[in-house]
This record gives structure tokens, sequence and C-alpha cells, in this order.
């Protein structure tokens, strides 16, 4: 992945570093909100990180076949 994220420009590797924020900011709200006592609402925030990761995956791979 180093190999990859090295040969992209500078708005690529932009994009990336946004998607993992996304979905780190996702994972710690989500975690705040399980131990705060919502836990309905911590679940649902947790399964937005695996849909932000999987769409910078799709975006990723878009871009290399440009």
């Amino acid at each position: 992945m180093a190999n990859a994220l090295t040969s992209m420009g500078p708005r690529h590797r932009l994009g990336v570093a946004l998607f993992l924020a996304a979905a780190g900011i996702s994972f710690l709200l989500s975690v705040s909100l399980w131990f705060l006592g919502f836990r309905a609402e911590g679940v649902f925030v947790g399964l937005w990180v695996p849909s932000i990761l999987a769409g910078g995956a799709f975006w990723i791979t878009a871009l290399r076949q440009l």
C-alpha cells in the first residue's frame, strides 16, 4: 500500500487521508456514544466505519482505473 500511496498525487493522498479521518472520527464517536449509555446509537454510528472504508477503497480503485 505504501508504494501505491507514494505514486499518487497530493490530491489522491488527501482523499485517502480524509476517508481514514472520517472512519476514525466515526469510530471514536461510536465508542463515546456506547460508553455514555446510548448503545443503540453507538451501534448505528459504528456501522458507518466499514461503510466509509469501503467507500474509500472504491474511490481509490476508481482513481487507479483512470
